[in-house]
């Protein structure tokens, strides 16, 4: 059974996709309907709020480091699943406290394997690997 955390994940990552084609929307709202699809197994819904809202404050430095770790892949020939997914990892991995980064890494992998294509799970794992060795070097030895 999958963890409130992880459908609240994923509830973020449909809700970062579906915001990149429609420019203005309220994101909120829309996380609203998409925990809504989610209702009777996500009850906890502080995280994915808390989530999406340090996504969208750090998103353009969650870009910069995207673009630094995926240098031939510019942001806007990632596919928008991985790119959603990549964003949700690197705020976990620099600005979450209570996410070890190597269980950031896991999520991102497995959302990746549901949604992206054969190609998205090794991607998002390395690029979040990269960035994981370069700001958190001493965290690849946690265990949660």
């Amino acid at each position: 059974m999958a963890s409130y955390r992880h459908l609240a994940r994923i509830a973020v990552m449909q809700t970062l996709f579906a915001y990149e084609f429609r420019d203005e929307v309220d994101v909120e709202e829309m996380l609203k309907k998409c925990i809504d699809e989610f209702s009777e197994k996500l009850k906890e819904t502080e995280f994915a709020h808390s989530l999406l809202e340090g996504v969208v404050t750090y998103r353009d430095e969650i870009f910069k480091v995207m673009q630094e770790h995926a240098p031939e892949w510019p942001i806007e020939r990632i596919a928008p699943v991985d790119r959603a997914i990549l964003e949700i990892g690197i705020y976990e991995i620099m600005y979450s406290d209570d996410v070890p980064p190597i269980v950031a890494i896991n999520e991102g992998v497995e959302i990746a394997k549901s949604y992206g294509d054969m190609n998205s799970p090794k991607f998002v794992n390395g690029v979040l690997s990269s960035i994981m060795h370069k700001y958190k070097p001493d965290s690849e030895n946690e265990k949660e």
